[in-house]
């Protein structure tokens, strides 16, 4: 609920609040949320430290509850909020899911496949592409990035 008492549906800051669990489970701080009519259905955030599973990434977490959550392997309806660009594992999930649209948070000019990288969705090869929305919240995406990273590299792990 904000001040004025009404509560405000953010998937986005659900997705940051996966990413900010992750990085305290010493994971790369990246979260994910599945919208569908309204309601958020999924969320994770990086686990493939956690579960020794190099696919573990937020999306495909994200991506997996939902499935399940809809007992279908279509998300069609569904929104993607993420807080990283997604990299091109990501992404084909994202088209064989159908999910209709993606919302990211910071670019990733390295292991992005969206806006950067191969441009997964703009390829011929690609079934489904869904409707993108990038930099939304980007700094403070990029800013819980920069920490993590940091703080590995003071702590002599990077």
């Amino acid at each position: 609920m904000d001040n004025t008492g009404s509560s405000k549906f953010d998937p986005m800051a659900a997705a940051f609040d996966a990413a900010r669990a992750a990085a305290a489970r010493g994971e790369v701080p990246v979260g994910a949320a599945i919208v569908k009519d309204g309601q958020i259905i999924a969320m994770d955030g990086n686990r493939p430290r956690e579960l020794n599973d190099p696919s573990a990434h937020a999306e495909m977490l994200a991506i997996r509850r939902a499935c399940e959550a809809l007992q279908d392997e279509r998300l069609t309806g569904c929104d993607l909020y993420v807080t990283l660009e997604p990299c091109t594992m990501c992404a084909a999930a994202i088209s064989f899911a159908r999910i209709r649209r993606i919302y990211f948070a910071a670019y990733d000019p390295k292991g992005g496949a969206v806006e950067n990288g191969v441009r997964f969705f703009q390829q011929p090869t690609c079934h489904h592409a869904p409707e993108v929305y990038g930099g939304i919240r980007e700094s403070e995406a990029a800013d819980l990035l920069r920490g993590f990273f940091a703080d590995k590299r003071d702590a002599g792990e990077g």
